[in-house]
């Protein structure tokens, strides 16, 4: 049987490491943070064995998040990657006890470009603290390991610093939802936040007739573009101002009121005041619109006017697959 006791001491040991760094933020927190701020090149994270492994993270992390990052391997870098470091860069480097020998390494080149340091460090009196711009102190009472040997809590300290540091830059530089999504179109933040001019049929595939077009053309434009309708403007002085739709539907019923649909005008035949969305109206706001209203297309019109964009239909937001 699995010791739930010591699988629970665990969690609680990590907690606590996390906690224990609250008290910790003072003004180098902030100097970090405006050191990243103000980087006008990459951060460049390194550290070595498990420290690495959370370095990778934190720099997915900050380039997820609109701060160009990246992960530097410290024994690699004395072996000719040192190179990568400019001095318009900011260098942050994990290392718990602050002596680790491949990133004491770094530390004259990087003072030599003139790219900032940020240490990350259970040691504040190390060296590598000592030779930093700034030091974070992400000390731990212990490790979770049973044997105090583990790195566990030490490196889940020094991940929340990275998270920390991540956010609160995210907050200072404005970044914002629809940049994350900018930055993460294949996911489902990004699908949730994709706007309907990235979906809608433009241009010569938007299916669009004058109000005084014979149904004879409007019947081809219709299944031309194969979208079931057909935008209806008031072609007057060049505008394409919507005044009307023509789906099937409306097609079909005509034809059971009326013997001969083709000596009629797209004026004759469409439903005025259709429903609309501007270009920036998220998608998935326009799909709960068709569900609502049980249609299958909705005109999209250009902001501030009722001049057609395009067209974007159900299947499109499907296919997104925002639900």
């Amino acid at each position: 049987m699995a010791d739930l006791r010591l699988a629970r001491k665990v969690l609680e040991t990590e907690a606590a490491a996390i906690l224990a760094l609250v008290a910790r933020l003072d003004e180098r927190f902030e100097q970090a943070v405006n050191a990243l701020r103000e980087c006008r090149g990459r951060v460049i994270l390194t550290g070595m064995g498990k420290s690495g492994i959370i370095c990778r993270k934190i720099a997915a992390t900050l380039t997820s998040t609109g701060t160009a990052a990246q992960f530097l391997h410290p024994a690699e870098a004395i072996h000719g990657d040192l190179g990568v470091i400019r001095s318009d860069d900011v260098v942050i480097a994990l290392s718990y006890s602050g002596e680790t020998d491949e990133i004491l390494r770094l530390l004259e080149t990087i003072k030599r470009v003139g790219a900032r340091l940020i240490a990350v460090t259970g040691s504040p009196r190390s060296s590598l603290a000592q030779a930093a711009d700034v030091s974070l102190d992400c000390s731990v009472a212990e490790e979770a390991c049973p044997m105090n040997l583990v790195p566990t809590a030490s490196t889940t300290a020094a991940l929340a610093i990275g998270d920390a540091l991540a956010m609160t830059l995210l907050v200072e530089k404005g970044f914002s939802e629809e940049d994350f999504a900018s930055l993460h179109p294949g996911g489902k933040l990004g699908k949730r936040l994709m706007r309907v001019e990235a979906l809608m049929h433009g241009g010569e595939h938007c299916p669009i007739v004058d109000r005084n077009t014979r149904m004879r053309d409007v019947i081809y434009e219709m299944s031309s573009k194969k979208l079931g309708m057909t935008c209806v403007v008031d072609g007057r002085n060049g505008t394409r101002a919507l005044v009307g739709i023509i789906t099937d539907g409306d097609l079909r019923r005509q034809m059971e009121r009326t013997e001969n649909v083709l000596a009629l005008t797209a004026g004759d035949v469409m439903t005025r005041g259709p429903i609309t969305v501007v270009r920036r109206t998220l998608a998935v706001e326009a799909l709960n619109l068709m569900e609502r209203r049980s249609i299958t297309s909705v005109v999209v019109v250009d902001d501030g006017s009722q001049d057609v964009a395009g067209v974007v239909h159900l299947h499109d937001l499907w296919r997104t697959q925002m639900v």
